[in-house]
């Protein structure tokens, strides 16, 4: 009888052990904490985040995947995206006033250029646009008669470390009594964001503006409103140019050269791989692709073996 009623006690302080061990763990950790703990040392209490709501419990498998050569993970880049193109759902019928087209009785399509302030600075390629819509007949240089609006002010080259970007844009367009959240305006740009990541910032809000851009990204190109151009150098004519070698319908075509590319081969970041893996294409005779290693500060960091045979032809 004693036997039993020993079982049935140490079966009971068993349970109560486990009871305290399962659901009283904080309390085991504080003890064993203070008999642990050196004479002098601060506690340190667990931080209370004021935003842990909307931390994430685990990693999606996207940003364990990220390049190491990039400093953004693939939702970092997202959600920049996102910011840059508030208005993507834009639309002719939602984001573009069509009653401008048809002020003072006239019919048609006019363009106003915004005037140019004293000390901007313009490039060649700008300047051309600037010039080819000044010269068309499409050129009004009366706002009230105008339909779509284009800015003075040099909007090419985005990237913050090029000698052709122009600040302080985005304070500059606000201040224009007609910008109006940029509906009815048309925004060229070329070059956006900045090596190695290339978020497509324009570095301000282009707001409903019809965006004509090259190399734009299909994901926030919008349909029927956007205009996809060809990136061309500043060496492209204004007007007209040689004759083609294209007669009638030859194929293949009465021309030398099939392809041909010369750029920089950019060594982490974004295009490395897709420059790199059309390197095998080059033969030297119909198709050329001439590409240089010297892009930033820190390019020697990242040279690979072909980097000094590829410098060579892209300087001869």
């Amino acid at each position: 009888m004693q036997a039993r009623k020993k079982y049935v006690l140490l079966g009971l302080c068993a349970c109560c052990w486990l009871v305290l061990f399962y659901w009283g763990g904080g309390v085991q950790l504080r003890l064993l904490r203070l008999l642990t703990r050196q004479r002098g040392e601060v506690v340190r209490p667990w931080p209370n985040w004021t935003d842990r709501a909307f931390l994430p419990r685990y990693a999606h498998l996207d940003e364990l995947q990220t390049d190491p050569g990039t400093a953004e993970s693939p939702r970092q880049r997202r959600q920049a995206w996102s910011a840059i193109y508030k208005d993507s759902h834009c639309r002719m019928e939602t984001c573009f006033d069509f009653s401008r087209c048809r002020r003072r009785g006239r019919e048609g399509f006019r363009v106003y250029i915004y005037p140019s302030e004293k000390n901007d600075r313009v490039s060649e390629s700008y300047r051309k646009i600037l010039t080819s819509i000044g010269e068309s007949r499409y050129y009004t240089s009366d706002p009230r008669e105008a339909c779509l609006f284009v800015l003075g002010i040099d909007t090419l080259d985005r990237d913050q470390l090029s000698g052709q970007f122009v600040p302080n844009v985005d304070e500059r367009i606000r201040g224009y009594p007609l910008w109006n959240d940029g509906r009815n305006h048309l925004i060229f740009n070329l070059y956006s964001g900045t090596w190695p990541n290339y978020t497509e910032d324009l570095g301000f809000n282009i707001g409903q503006a019809i965006l004509a851009k090259a190399s734009l990204n299909t994901e926030h190109f919008r349909p029927g409103f956007d205009v996809s151009i060809p990136l061309f150098s500043k060496d492209h004519p204004q007007k007209g140019g040689e004759r083609g070698w294209l007669v009638r319908n030859t194929i293949p075509p009465r021309r030398k050269y099939l392809l041909m590319f010369k750029g920089k081969r950019y060594l982490t970041g974004i295009g490395s791989d897709t420059r790199n893996a059309l390197h095998h294409i080059h033969n030297g005779k119909d198709i050329v692709s001439l590409t240089t290693c010297r892009h930033g500060k820190d390019w020697e960091k990242h040279k690979d073996s072909r980097c000094d045979h590829d410098n060579l032809e892209y300087e001869r």
